[in-house]
């Protein structure tokens, strides 16, 4: 039996399909395209898989965290809806674990291209090979000037390393996605939209023939995806880089576009969604232009109240301070806020 959902046909959104599919399973949500969900061990708990028939084989888009779950669940499909056709070619849409993770063992077992952008296969190699190192010092000067205590950098040297550790390793060698390739599968082509902001080189796929997006985590209907100042571009404008794509997207893919993203359901409705996103962190940055009329750091909680409707907890404490420093930081590159250490060597952000 499938899951029935209940979907409310509100913010200009409308979602198409009434049941999700099981795990092990596929639903037909085009010609020749199979939605498939599988669990996630975080906090969002699943994420969406896109198989396309390309005839005497599959193509793949993403792949899960590699754990045993997850591979259960593909050897269910490998002789249910695939009915033993190889896979010939995985594509990943950007760098994180959930999308990337069993890449390398789906190539290896069936000796399938790979396909990923250029940025983020390098960045996912460097990430996974820090597996079991030290904290950099520049990162941990990095958090400190973000308004880290001692035992907030503590939490953060206990957790640096584990990027890898749901990440089988990645092939040696990838085909290179970037804007506006063009690939067939299935007898139809899809043409490569990158985006920037959540993942350095995210690469979208979008079908004419089909009027489908693969949106990746580069549009999601029912939540607004993670977009982080990190360490090792400490000075970076993320946030910008989100906006502009989204602006992009929105300019060159038609309004009645079916999108298929990697987490919630498809839906309708591509131009609302952009624009709520787009809106969304721009209000939430004239509110932080409020806060920061008095010098505030970027881990004060009144930045994270005009930034968040939840309560920041340890679990989502890194994320949080992430956001906030791309807020901050955006606002810095229009020159609408001021940056400056404190005595304690942390910066207080302060409206120009």
């Amino acid at each position: 039996m499938s899951t029935k959902l209940s979907q409310p046909q509100a913010h200009g959104l409308q979602y198409p399909f009434e049941t999700l599919p099981e795990p092990g399973k596929a639903l037909a949500v085009a010609d020749g395209v199979y939605w498939v969900r599988m669990q996630l061990p975080y906090m969002l708990d699943h994420i969406n898989v896109w198989l396309i028939d390309d005839g005497d084989s599959w193509v793949l888009v993403d792949t899960c965290v590699d754990m045993d779950s997850a591979r259960q669940n593909y050897e269910t499909l490998f002789t249910g809806i695939m009915d033993n056709k190889p896979i010939s070619r995985v594509l990943v849409t950007h760098m994180h674990p959930d999308h990337v993770g069993l890449a390398g063992w789906l190539v290896k077992r069936f000796d399938a291209e790979f396909y990923m952008s250029r940025t983020d296969y390098l960045m996912c190699r460097a990430m996974a090979g820090d597996t079991g190192l030290k904290a950099p010092d520049e990162a941990i000067r990095f958090y400190h000037r973000a308004g880290f205590s001692d035992s907030g950098l503590a939490r953060y040297s206990e957790r640096f390393g584990g990027f890898g550790q749901h990440i089988f390793p990645l092939p040696q060698a990838y085909n290179r996605l970037k804007q506006d390739d063009e690939l067939e599968i299935g007898g139809h082509i899809w043409r490569v939209e990158i985006g920037s902001g959540h993942a350095p080189e995210h690469a979208c796929l979008y079908c004419a023939d089909l009027n489908v997006l693969i949106s990746g985590d580069q549009v999601i209907p029912r939540i607004s995806s993670n977009v982080s100042l990190f360490p090792t571009e400490p000075f970076a404008n993320p946030l910008q880089d989100w906006i502009d794509s989204c602006t992009r997207l929105r300019k060159e893919l038609p309004a009645d576009t079916l999108v298929l993203p990697s987490h919630n359901e498809p839906f309708y409705g591509l131009h609302a969604r952009l624009d709520a996103l787009v809106d969304g962190h721009e209000n939430a940055m004239t509110r932080l232009l409020d806060v920061c009329k008095t010098p505030r750091r970027a881990v004060d909680r009144e930045i994270f109240s005009a930034l968040f409707k939840r309560k920041i907890t340890a679990e989502t404490y890194f994320m949080a301070t992430g956001e906030s420093l791309a807020h901050l930081m955006c606002l810095g590159h229009r020159k609408l806020v001021n940056m400056q250490l404190d005595d304690d060597g942390v910066y207080n952000f302060t409206t120009a």
